[in-house]
């Protein structure tokens, strides 16, 4: 069997393997089995939009319930919440059923721990072995006499969530927004949260049918939201992907803003209120070398880790950091939160933006944005890039050309059969033929 868990849990095509009731049910009776101490654990279980997500939160809870644990149902809910869920109701683990910014055919399984961090690799392997035990070899089920778990919602659920926020935001009377809730997991606490905290709020993407997740909408396509803001004349705009863990704004323009100028406007509002845990920032191999330049200018250590939400989080409290991130959008703030979260993310931001006293098209001057190109290719493989020969080449070639001016990376997703080309450059044009033709080589070597 080829590996389970990619860079963030598991995921794939609803209802084909390994994205199937079977998986959840293994997945559920593995969590509780390895994270859950207590003599009648709880685990808490959200998911998002999807019409394949029903199915598989009932299985993931019928898997916890077999190894004696309670699940806790808190329904349609952001991923950041269930985080957060977990650890108010003392729960032992807690279960995302989310493909995240995928299509809605997709769906995944993700966990976390009862203090609400992602968990270390080595304990997201046990599970792996354990799944893989259950799936393959265990159809005995776990005798605990006649003891197994029960099924309980989490009661309100929103609202909890929405107050943790509350509690951690600012009055926004005066503000126009314009939010894109992706037809996703925020559709219903993100217009809410914005509104209690006094804001004009408009919102898009806030019907969701089970099959219009992601769909043109949201981080992952800001392009309606662009107008949308144009069109009302908003101060800015938010965008959520589908389980409410990625933000990307929108100035009043309508000018996109990347996670990582997200990143450095945050980082130079918590140095100046000098609440920048040992003035240190973590982001991954990906953001903008613009990034990293604002960040030197303004006197902030600078650390990339891998990609993934998790690898930036597991290096932040390595390095004693507070604030870390994703140019993807995914932001994260140790001080008050244990993993990326869109809405608070949008809170700070926010909240840096009325103390600048400025506007979103201003305050992204602190950093200049370095022609980045991205290209993804559908693969039908996953061989090791070095050794497929023409990609190689094609890399070297690009990395000559480029010198100093620029970097290459190519990598596959962690989440998808996809493989990443990423090339920086010193013009647009430039830029763009370099990535084309490394994706080109990766197309006919390895496409599908």
């Amino acid at each position: 069997m080829d590996r389970l868990f990619g860079t963030d849990g598991i995921r794939g095509r609803a209802n084909r393997y390994p994205m199937i009731p079977e998986t959840a049910v293994a997945f559920g009776r593995a969590v509780a089995d390895l994270l859950a101490a207590n003599a009648r654990p709880k685990v808490v279980i959200g998911a998002d939009t999807r019409q394949s997500s029903d199915m598989l939160a009932a299985a993931a809870a019928a898997g916890v319930c077999s190894s004696g644990a309670d699940a806790l149902m808190a329904g349609v809910i952001p991923t950041p919440a269930v985080a957060r869920l977990t650890v108010e109701c003392g729960a032992a683990a807690g279960i995302v059923v989310s493909a995240s910014h995928n299509p809605f055919e997709d769906n995944g399984l993700k966990v976390f721990s009862g203090d609400g961090f992602k968990p270390a690799r080595a304990m997201e392997q046990g599970i792996e072995e354990r799944i893989r035990t259950i799936l393959e070899e265990d159809r005995t089920g776990v005798d605990f006499g006649k003891t197994v778990g029960r099924i309980a919602a989490v009661e309100d659920a929103e609202n909890r969530y929405l107050e943790f926020l509350r509690a951690r935001g600012e009055p926004l009377s005066g503000l126009s927004l314009v939010l894109d809730c992706a037809n996703g997991a925020a559709h219903r606490v993100g217009p809410e949260l914005f509104s209690s905290l006094g804001a004009d709020v408009s919102a898009i993407g806030v019907f969701p049918d089970g099959r219009n997740i992601n769909d043109g909408c949201g981080s992952e396509h800001p392009g309606g939201l662009a107008k949308e803001v144009r069109r009302t004349g908003a101060d800015l705009g938010l965008a959520f992907d589908g389980d409410g863990d990625r933000l990307v704004a929108v100035d009043e323009t309508g000018a996109v803003i990347t996670g990582d100028q997200i990143i450095a406007i945050c980082a130079a509002d918590m140095k100046a209120r000098q609440t920048l845990s040992n003035n240190r920032v973590v982001t991954t191999v990906m953001s903008n070398a613009g990034l990293g330049r604002a960040l030197e200018k303004l006197g902030i250590e600078h650390r990339l880790s891998d990609v993934g939400d998790r690898k930036v989080v597991e290096e932040m409290r390595r390095w004693g950091a507070v604030l870390g991130g994703e140019d993807s959008g995914h932001l994260v703030f140790l001080d008050s939160h244990t993993t990326g979260d869109g809405l608070f993310a949008a809170l700070r931001l926010l909240g840096a933006l009325q103390r600048k006293n400025q506007p979103l098209s201003r305050a992204k001057s602190i950093m200049t944005v370095y022609p980045q190109v991205l290209i993804n290719v559908t693969v039908a493989a996953k061989p090791k890039l070095a050794e497929i020969a023409g990609v190689s080449e094609a890399i070297r070639e690009v990395e000559n050309g480029l010198k100093s001016e620029g970097r290459v990376l190519v990598r596959y997703s962690g989440t998808q059969p996809v493989c990443r080309v990423m090339v920086e450059g010193p013009s647009e044009n430039d830029t763009r033929k370099a990535c084309e033709k490394i994706a080109r080589a990766v197309t006919d070597a390895i496409g599908e």
